[in-house]
């Protein structure tokens, strides 16, 4: 059986680089609620949405409280919430620009919106690779 050592998450540098991880993913969920609350005002004057903006902007918003839980639970010394919040800041930003490179699938305004929450997980991919989490969390087993 595997064992790990516990996570040494006591310094203030470790809980103040969690909690600038956790204000990135607040970022991302509000970029999220703008993204949402501007297609539905596009809709209403009239002017032209897709499905794919709607679902797309519903699932990018709901992910953020998730995100966010998950952030907590590796502040709380998870290791396995810790690889998977690392995993997704890196991962969803590639997959949000890449899906807005599309020609014709969004109208720029969108894609540029969304660009900026995707701005808000590269932070979160780059606090989660510093020495001040990745040396918090010993490797496991």
């Amino acid at each position: 059986m595997a064992t790990t050592e516990p996570a040494n998450l006591g310094n203030s540098r470790t809980q103040n680089t969690f909690s600038t991880v956790k204000k990135c993913i607040t970022l991302f969920g509000a970029v999220g609620a703008v993204v949402l609350a501007t297609v539905a005002a596009m809709a209403s004057l009239g002017h032209e949405t897709t499905p794919f903006m709607w679902i797309r902007g519903v699932i990018l918003l709901g992910i953020a409280p998730v995100l966010h839980r998950i952030a907590t639970r590796a502040a709380q010394g998870s290791y396995k919430a810790f690889d998977r919040i690392r995993t997704l800041s890196t991962v969803m930003p590639i997959a949000v620009i890449a899906v807005d490179l599309v020609p014709g699938l969004c109208p720029p305004w969108y894609a540029v919106l969304q660009g900026l929450s995707a701005l808000a997980l590269i932070g979160v991919a780059v606090l989660t690779r510093g020495s001040a989490l990745s040396g918090a969390f010993p490797r496991p087993n």
